[in-house]
This record gives C-alpha cells, sequence and structure tokens, in this order.
C-alpha cells in the first residue's frame, strides 16, 4: 500500500514552449518557491540553474533538457524543463516520450509560435495530457483571450479557461480563481513568495461570471456529475469541480488554461497546484506495454514496485568525463550493484551509482521504484532508447524518434594532438546526441558533421572546444539534400563469381518507381519462386536498401522510391545470400541511374516577424531567395509572414533580415519537408 501511495504522489511532468516564451524562468520560479533553491537565477543575468552549460548562460537558451526534483504539497514533482529552439526537437522529443504529463508555456503577446506547435504535436503523439500558462502578462500587447483562441485554432486543443488575467499589461495585478471565485495577488516585496487570496470585488465577480459559466458548461460535456448538478443549478463544490477537471484533462479531453508572469514572480504558486490537482501520477495513466523480444507478445509494464523490472533511457550525457545515463523506471525497482539486461544489445550489465538529479547537481540514491526518473552510472552499452529489464522476464519498450539531419559541415583538427582526441570526442557527442551524425568523405578525406542546423553545430562545435579541449577548423555549412527518381525504369544484373573455391550465382530483376513526397522507401517482391527462392528476398531487400543509401547523382541517400524485384535466376547448388544481394545491388543501380534521378531540397517553414512599414523589403528578399509566401498575419505593431523557403538560400538570413529591418525584425524556421525546388 505505502508503495501505492509513494506512485501516486509522483508527478513527471516537462515545461515546454516555443523558444523565449519563457520556460526556463518558470521553471527557477517553481524550484524556489517550493524550496528547491534559495535565491532565484535569471535567464537574463546567466544564472539559472537549468541552464547550467556555459554556452546556455551566454546565449540565454535552453540547448538541454535539464531534470530536478521538488516538493509541494507532499507531492514529489520530477521537472524537465526542455529546449525552445527547433535544433534542439529531440531533446523535447525524448523527454516527452518518458512523461506522464506537460505545462505548455506561451507567451501572452507572441500567443502559440511555431515551435509551440511541434511540441504539441510531439506531446499529442505520446498522448501526454497537458496544461496551459500563458506567461508575460505584464508585456506590452499581452493578451490573455487571444492566446486562448490560438490554443484552440492551432493546436486543435479544448482549451478550459480556469483563471483570468486581474488586469494586463503594466496593470497586471493577479489573478481570478474561477474554481473557487477568489481573487490572489502577489506581494512585490517577497519576490511573489506571499500572496493574499480575497473575495472577488463586485466588478471582478461581474466580469468572471460568464467565465464561469462557460467553463460548467464546458466540464458538464464531459462529466455526468457536473452535468446533474449544473442543470439542476445546484452548487458544485470547488473540490467536486477539481476532481472532474483533472479526469477530463487526464482523459485528453480538455486542458486547463491558466495565466501569470513568472519574470515579475505571479501565478506560480496556483501553477504548482494546478500540475499536483490535475495532471496525472504513473499510476493515473495506462500502463505501457513493451514486447518480448523472442516471442514477440505483449507485456504490460504496470506501475508496481512488486512488478519485473521494466525501464527506458532517455538520454546520455558525459558529466565530467564519465557517461550518465538518465532512465525512467516504468515498473520494479532499481537498486545500485543490480544487473541489468539490455535487450536490444543483448549485454548485461551492472549498475555502479544511482543519482537523483537537480540539473548538473545529483545526489546519490541505494534505490528507486516504479515512476522514477533517475541518473545511473556504470552503463557502458546503453544509448537512448534501450530498455533495461531483467534477464528473466525480458521486454523492449518502443524505441525514441529520431530526427534525420538537414545541414552538414565539414571540421578538421588543428594539430597532431587534436586528430588524435578528435575522434574519440565524436564518439562521446554521438552517445549523447542521436540527431548528430559523423562520416568521412571518401573523396577529401574530411570529417563530415550532420545535424539539425546552424545552431545545433556550433554548439558541438563549441563543446568539443570547450569540453573536451579539442581544436577545430570548421568548413561552411553544407546542405544536406536526398535524392529521388521521375520515371519508372527496370533493369537486370548477374552475380557470377567463384569465391573461396565456391561458385555463387544469382540474377535479380526490378523496377524502380516514384513515390509521392514524404513516403519513404518501399519494397515488395513479385518473382515466382522458382526463379528467387524466399530465402534469398531478405538478402534481396538488403542489397536494394544499401544501393539506396548513396544516390546516383551526388552520394545523397534515395527517398520517395519503389522499388519491386519481378524476377531473376536461381541455380541448385550456386544459390547464395551474397550473389543475390549483390545483384539485386547491381540491378537497383543501374535502374536508379534510369529513372532520370533528380534532387530533392530540404524546404524550411520560416515565420518572419517584422514591424509594418517594412514588410514590403521583407516580402521581396524572401521572393528572390525562392520562397513561397504561404501567409501574412497583423497582430499588434507587427506582421508575420509565414513562407517555405529552400534551406540552401537560408544561410546568413538572420544577419540579412537584421540589417533590412534595422535590427527590428526576427525569424524562426523549422525543417518542413523535401522537395523539388
Amino acid at each position: 500500500m505505502s508503495d501505492r501511495i509513494r506512485i501516486d504522489n509522483i508527478r513527471n511532468i516537462g515545461i515546454m514552449a516555443h523558444i523565449d516564451a519563457g520556460k526556463t524562468t518558470v521553471t527557477e520560479r517553481i524550484l524556489y518557491y517550493t524550496g528547491k533553491t534559495y535565491k532565484m537565477g535569471e535567464v537574463h543575468d546567466g544564472a539559472a540553474v537549468m541552464d547550467w552549460m556555459p554556452d546556455e548562460q551566454e546565449r540565454g537558451i535552453t540547448i538541454t533538457s535539464a531534470v530536478t526534483t521538488c516538493q509541494w504539497k507532499g507531492r514529489e514533482i520530477q521537472l524537465i524543463d526542455t529546449p525552445g529552439h527547433v535544433d534542439f526537437t529531440i531533446e523535447v522529443e525524448r523527454s516527452l516520450r518518458v512523461l506522464d504529463g506537460a505545462i505548455g508555456v506561451f507567451c501572452a503577446v507572441g500567443g502559440v509560435e511555431p515551435q509551440s506547435e511541434t511540441v504539441w504535436r510531439q506531446a499529442d503523439k505520446y498522448r501526454v495530457p497537458k496544461i496551459a500558462f500563458v506567461n508575460k502578462m505584464d508585456r506590452i500587447g499581452a493578451d490573455f483571450f487571444r492566446a486562448v483562441e490560438m490554443i484552440e485554432g492551432r493546436l486543435h486543443a479544448n482549451p478550459l479557461v480556469v483563471q483570468l488575467p486581474i488586469g494586463s499589461e503594466e496593470t497586471f495585478a493577479g489573478v481570478i480563481d474561477l474554481i473557487r471565485l477568489r481573487a490572489i495577488y502577489w506581494d512585490d516585496d517577497s519576490l511573489g513568495q506571499t500572496f493574499v487570496e480575497s473575495e472577488l470585488a463586485p466588478e471582478l465577480a461581474e466580469m468572471a461570471a460568464p467565465y464561469r459559466e462557460k467553463l460548467l458548461e464546458k466540464l458538464a460535456d464531459y462529466d455526468d456529475q457536473i452535468m446533474e448538478a449544473f442543470l439542476a443549478e445546484a452548487p458544485i463544490e470547488s473540490d467536486v469541480l477539481t476532481a472532474a477537471i483533472r479526469r477530463a484533462t487526464i482523459g485528453l479531453k480538455l486542458v486547463p488554461v491558466l495565466c501569470g508572469s513568472a519574470l515579475r514572480n505571479k501565478g506560480i504558486q496556483p501553477l504548482l497546484d494546478a500540475i499536483v490537482d490535475y495532471l496525472p501520477s504513473p499510476a493515473d495513466i495506462p500502463p505501457i506495454h513493451g514486447v518480448h523480444p523472442q516471442t514477440g507478445e505483449s507485456v504490460a509494464c504496470p506501475p508496481k514496485d512488486s512488478a519485473p523490472l521494466a525501464a527506458l533511457i532517455f538520454k546520455v550525457a558525459m558529466m565530467e568525463g564519465r557517461r550518465l545515463s538518465f532512465v525512467r523506471v516504468y515498473s520494479g525497482t532499481l537498486g545500485v550493484k543490480d544487473e541489468v539486461y539490455c535487450p536490444s544489445r543483448n549485454v548485461k550489465e551492472r549498475l555502479s551509482r544511482l543519482l537523483k538529479m537537480h540539473a548538473n547537481k545529483r545526489d546519490r540514491v541505494e534505490k528507486v521504484g516504479a515512476g522514477s526518473i533517475v541518473g545511473v552510472m556504470g552503463l557502458k552499452a546503453g544509448s537512448t532508447g534501450d530498455t533495461l529489464c531483467r534477464a528473466d522476464h525480458p521486454v523492449l519498450l518502443e524505441n525514441i524518434e529520431v530526427y534525420e539531419p538537414v545541414i552538414s559541415l565539414a571540421v578538421e583538427p588543428r594539430t597532431h594532438a587534436d586528430q588524435e582526441k578528435m575522434d574519440q570526442v565524436l564518439e562521446k557527442l554521438l552517445a549523447e546526441d542521436p540527431t548528430l551524425r559523423v562520416r568521412q568523405d571518401p573523396d577529401t578525406g574530411q570529417t563530415i558533421l550532420s545535424g539539425m542546423g546552424e545552431l545545433h553545430l556550433e554548439i558541438v562545435v563549441n563543446r568539443m572546444e570547450r569540453e573536451f579541449s579539442t581544436r577545430v577548423n570548421v568548413g561552411k555549412p553544407q546542405v544536406v539534400y536526398r535524392e529521388t527518381v521521375a520515371r519508372p525504369a527496370e533493369a537486370a544484373a548477374v552475380f557470377d563469381k567463384e569465391v573461396s573455391g565456391q561458385r555463387h550465382y544469382g540474377q535479380v530483376r526490378l523496377r524502380l518507381s516514384p513515390l509521392n513526397r514524404g513516403e519513404g522507401i518501399r519494397f515488395a517482391n513479385q518473382a515466382p519462386p522458382e526463379q528467387i527462392p524466399a530465402e534469398y528476398l531478405a538478402a534481396v531487400e538488403k542489397g536494394v536498401r544499401e544501393s539506396f543509401e548513396t544516390g546516383p547523382l551526388m552520394g545523397y541517400p534515395m527517398v520517395d522510391v519503389q522499388a519491386v524485384v519481378v524476377g531473376g535466376e536461381f541455380r541448385e547448388g550456386q544459390g547464395s545470400e551474397l550473389a543475390f544481394a549483390v545483384a539485386a545491388a547491381q540491378a537497383c543501380n543501374q535502374a536508379m541511374a534510369a529513372a532520370a534521378p533528380f534532387l530533392l531540397d530540404p524546404i524550411m517553414a520560416v515565420e518572419v516577424f517584422v514591424p509594418e512599414a517594412l514588410i514590403g523589403e521583407v516580402i521581396g528578399d524572401l521572393n528572390a531567395r525562392g520562397g513561397k509566401i504561404e501567409a501574412i498575419e497583423h497582430r499588434t505593431g507587427a506582421q508575420i509572414i509565414r513562407a517555405e523557403v529552400p534551406l540552401a538560400k537560408m544561410f546568413g538570413y538572420s544577419t540579412d533580415l537584421r540589417s533590412a529591418t534595422q535590427g527590428r525584425g526576427t525569424f524562426t524556421m523549422q525543417f518542413s519537408r523535401f522537395d523539388r525546388v
């Protein structure tokens, strides 16, 4: 029973948002008011606790998701602060994969911005219950109700307004709690530590009445108990309302919306109450399911300490030169010196330390149970997305989706000493970051780094120099293209050779045809079994897929192509996997060259915020870059241009935009798709 109580009191939550919406400031206030820190860290001073990397402190942005644990009203909140910049989307993806609830932070001026949409979709994909916090209510142009409309319109969410702001911009003073019909005001002198609750003044009561009515109406649609009381016009106790909102939030039917100003220390304590009241514990959501690695049967992993161990490594980091794995325990327990099994790598390993994390600080613990998020030392083989379990109860949890890089640059060591270190350093960075790729260019011998954007690669190079004292020269960023075909083509190839005294023979005939954009690679077989026996089909597919990794034009990977095996020849006693794999690869290469191959550019979705008077110049510049203007939206004091532009034309755009708008224009950019320009 005590395990059940402990698990019921856990809240595993993440804070997610567009860059500069105030996630880290909200997190810093949460740490301060829960007593985890005794001094508020400010992002603009480079002193935020959760932004502990030197690059984060200098740039005032979050680069790596940081984990911490704090207490509020007897509940243990395990909190992950995620980055807002699109280049670090993988940090958000892998954090949401292991969280039970999330807080979407929105700027009251900007509303729902592009990266907010991306992270919200990621949370929807993992069915994570959410609450929304409209931050920066003190800023000029703050509009709470427009932000709520955008949450509904752009995110296709169902917002439930549970608080109203009292004033806005410089007159923002506090909030109205629509559940208990109380006004809450914060004391500026105590850094928001003390606040006063009072009855609603007549003008506030008049303002709150229609919104309270809307809240009850919306809740009545999802809760029979509220429906009965609402129709009977009976008074509804606040704890009954809270329980109903909790059920609807966990059931992904509603998103409670709160407001405040984290920088001005207003609205954080009610947000903490909302985390406790509305977001689920590990026991409130359906148990995660994995598969048995040998039989493929579904295996449930209930959130109980008594169940067999099932845990997921969601992040690997290098701390002081040692490998630290961040692990979410779904079921069972994990203890120091325990032997764990990693089914995807078929290895057993022994844990040396378990650590409760607080950003880059940590406390040792001996044992943790279901629902915990901890740092683990001692794992040599496990990487992001690997499952940890017991060898006698193997289970494989769903892996974490990884994004393909769109930009690359060449790096070369400055000295011989740097050469020796560079390969080891890159190996460590690859273990940390699944979106980073490293390859050797066969023509130039250079090491090519590929990543999610210019900032991503800049941070990687900075870390090589700062953390690992490895100095490198860097080439200009290059676009990572894809290749595809314009028309169908057919080709056949034969492999007929003697290898180690054994004759190997195989013939494969296949047809390639183009697919629609975004459909990827498909493989199908139509060859009769007497021409290609079933046991060689896997080798044929392997040969085809390997040849698709290098396109005929410039060696970029092929996409949006279907390969269909239409025939071949098999000779008894001479057929082999080697022969069919090589024949398939050769036939595929010939067909690709004959199918009118062409390049696909990475196309970026770009949003540019510009003053109204300068919009013409910015649109002209985007058109000159081959951009396609999708929409223009008016906002207070600014226009937002939405466009699609080839990535190759966007290098150096931030400098050009600043000079064209006297430093007043800003833009965001994220990968949309590969397409022909």
